[in-house]
């Protein structure tokens, strides 16, 4: 079983995405044993708690600077042993001493086509924002792992979605999480779960 761990900042409607997925049988072998975070207000909790699922509230806010919280943040990781990191809309950047610990095992998705509109400041719906404001025609997203850069991790996958006519950036975050985000994650974790994925030496292959 991939004892994994999910960190989210808002909704998680990446985090039901996961949980539908570990219900119905696309996700095998995997257990999520937690949920983290930083909100105290976010869905995510809720969703989690509905499952059976340990929710965990950690935020910067609640420690005296941000050393402490991310050895705390670390800590906690620690304690709970996962053979998976999954970041789904964590708005927290992850602490260097985490990604060392956890090489190889922190996943994200980011909904765009990295290297396109990814970096700081590109999250949630500031994302589809500027793609619509650059005026491109086709976008997507992309599930990555995690190193002490911000979306800069190897590529796991990614999945094209078409820019239409009269898109808001809310119709089009939709479409992004419908076509792409929801059908990645999963997918993803998955082929982790079943050693249908690796990374070796800074690349993903898959098996």
């Amino acid at each position: 079983m991939l004892r994994t761990v999910v960190c989210v900042s808002g909704g998680g409607t990446n985090l039901q995405a996961i949980l539908d997925a570990v219900d119905n049988g696309t996700i095998t072998n995997t257990e999520i044993v937690a949920v983290i975070s930083n909100n105290p207000g976010a869905k995510a909790l809720e969703r989690a708690a509905n499952h059976n699922i340990p929710g965990i509230c950690m935020s910067p806010k609640d420690y005296a600077d941000r050393e402490t919280f991310n050895e705390a943040f670390t800590q906690k990781m620690c304690e709970l042993a996962p053979d998976l990191i999954v970041l789904a809309g964590f708005l927290v950047k992850i602490p260097e001493q985490m990604t060392a610990k956890f090489s190889g095992k922190i996943v994200n998705i980011h909904p765009s086509l990295i290297p396109a509109f990814c970096g700081v400041g590109y999250y949630g719906l500031k994302v589809h924002e500027e793609a619509l404001k650059r005026g491109v025609k086709v976008t997507g997203a992309t599930v990555h792992f995690v190193n002490e850069g911000m979306d800069e991790g190897p590529i796991i996958a990614q999945k094209a979605v078409m820019v239409e006519d009269n898109d808001t950036p809310e119709i089009l975050q939709r479409r992004v999480m419908e076509q792409a985000e929801w059908i990645l994650l999963p997918k993803a974790i998955d082929d982790i779960a079943n050693n249908r994925l690796i990374l070796k030496d800074g690349h993903v292959y898959q098996a």
